[in-house]
């Protein structure tokens, strides 16, 4: 029987072992693994790009809003101080001195043989500053003051008295000026009118009678703004 020598089985098994080798099977996993991170990684990239691109649009967007908030907000303060001004001006109108009414009164007050001669309306405005809010070193808030104004109002009216006793009707007249309807609702409650200041019997140049020349000041209240 003939006996068959195979020259080339050692190479044969040395390229079979070769080809059978765990290292080689390793660095062809590792280099498969490392091409699928790097997809991976490609895919993260991409998704973080995308996300990049929705916070940059977003905050854009919120941007935006706040900006509109802020000129909403100033528009609210803007309108908030025009109504202020508004029902300031209306509170300003509905308590100002009117003289038409004090010219409607005087003539309910007359008195016999006493003549006015000068009537003056004086009108004395104090106005205080206002002031911001403060904030001192320990944190304690000092509110702020809002600007007001005191009005003093004052009537003075100059008669003549040519009564038969000159100076006996003053009284009289300055009794009925305070009983009067209007100026018992207008003056102050205490001391509305006032004796200013009453001369010595002297001759009226017009008429070449006896008289006394008075001076009344009549005192409205106080109003502050």
């Amino acid at each position: 029987m003939p006996i068959r020598l195979n020259l080339l089985a050692e190479a044969q098994a040395a390229e079979e072992m070769r080809r059978r080798d765990p290292v080689k099977r390793t660095l062809w996993l590792a280099a498969l693994l490392i091409a699928l991170m790097l997809v991976w990684s490609s895919f993260l990239q991409l998704r973080a790009t995308l996300a990049g691109s929705d916070v940059t649009r977003l905050e854009a967007q919120m941007t935006a809003r706040t900006n509109e908030f802020q000129q909403v907000l100033g528009n609210q303060a803007k309108a908030s101080d025009i109504n202020g001004r508004l029902r300031l001006l209306r509170q300003l109108a509905g308590s100002r001195f009117l003289n038409g009414n004090l010219l409607n009164a005087l003539p309910q007050t007359t008195v016999e043989d006493v003549q006015l001669i000068r009537l003056q309306v004086g009108q004395f405005s104090t106005v205080v500053a206002g002031s911001k809010a403060s904030t001192n070193d320990d944190g304690i808030v000092t509110p702020g003051r809002q600007a007001s104004a005191t009005e003093r109002t004052l009537l003075t009216l100059e008669g003549i008295d040519s009564s038969p006793n000159p100076g006996d009707q003053v009284a009289r007249f300055k009794s009925i000026l305070a009983a009067n309807a209007y100026f018992k609702a207008v003056l102050v409650k205490t001391n509305a009118v006032s004796l200013k200041s009453l001369s010595p019997p002297q001759v009226a140049p017009l008429t070449g009678k006896p008289c006394v020349m008075f001076i009344l000041d009549c005192r409205f209240p106080e109003k502050t703004r």
